[in-house]
């Protein structure tokens, strides 16, 4: 459950571009469904404010049914930073997560991309196998919630296939990975409060240091190529934000797609003319198949 969640968190990706106008504070929220080989598994709620360049995230994942009663999965996270041109500056990040009976909190500060001092409560249990993590790896990196924070190509139409082709470093206070983004296609999709187009990305993961070579979900994921993320464009602030993300696990594929989506401030949402969700052209839906 871990590596599923982990695999959304790093993968999902959002983003500002360089040349938002407004300074008054725009919120954006989504609510998820999650899902695992097509069953039901929890709630996730992402809300991001942006004050002029700064921004704050705040996520909560909530497991449902059977898998809560077994685990008790629930998680909640924070990060904070500045939109620095087409890059993203984090400055904090916080993550607390429970899942059969065990707890874990994490807090990481940053300055200009590189960290300043990650703590882990409790600590990462030393094992053989695991790739060191260098000073270097902590070193232009971005956090997880960060990482949901993709900022636009600046002179580009917000829908331009160059908004997925990029390489996102993530540090997550003990592991230090890429998540590399490359244009699949475009599609229309139609979710309460977003009707329009969305760029679909393929996604790869490439593990740098923290991660046990050993593991068989290690191997799996570094040879995962059904990974995708579904991101929708909002004009104002210039953001791309996730709609959907799918992942193929070692038990299925999961998913994270969007249930509904609000908007509160200046931004609107990036669909032409403010289509009504019922009514873009040849829409599919956010839960369609790939």
């Amino acid at each position: 459950m871990r590596l599923i969640a982990t695999a959304l968190l790093t993968l999902t990706v959002a983003g500002l571009g360089s040349q938002a106008q407004a300074q008054a504070a725009q919120t954006l929220k989504v609510n998820y469904e999650l899902s695992l080989a097509g069953l039901p598994l929890g709630k996730a709620d992402l809300s991001s404010t942006f004050t002029g360049p700064r921004y704050e995230l705040q996520g909560n994942v909530k497991l449902s049914g059977l898998v809560r009663m077994i685990t008790g999965g629930k998680g909640a996270g924070t990060a904070s930073g500045l939109i620095a041109g087409s890059q993203l500056q984090p400055s904090g990040f916080a993550v607390s997560s429970k899942s059969s009976g065990e707890q874990r909190t994490v807090r990481m500060s940053l300055d200009g991309g590189n960290v300043v001092e990650a703590e882990i409560t409790p600590p990462v249990e030393p094992k053989e196998d695991r790739v060191p993590v260098k000073d270097a790896d902590k070193k232009g990196v971005i956090d997880p919630l960060s990482a949901l924070i993709m900022p636009a190509v600046a002179s580009k139409d917000l829908t331009d296939q160059a908004n997925c082709n990029r390489t996102i470093p993530v540090f997550d206070g003990a592991a230090r990975q890429n998540i590399v983004l490359t244009y699949a296609e475009t599609k229309n999709v139609a979710v309460a409060g977003y009707s329009g187009p969305v760029l679909v990305c393929n996604a790869r993961w490439v593990p740098i240091s923290g991660h046990r070579t050993q593991r068989p979900s290690t191997k799996f994921m570094r040879e995962n190529k059904d990974m995708t993320v579904w991101l929708a464009p909002v004009e104002g602030a210039r953001v791309l934000f996730p709609i959907k993300v799918a992942v193929r696990t070692m038990i299925g594929m999961g998913e994270l797609q969007a249930a509904s989506w609000s908007v509160e401030g200046d931004v609107k949402p990036a669909s032409a003319k403010a289509r009504p969700a019922g009514k873009a052209r040849e829409p599919i839906k956010a839960g369609a198949g790939q």
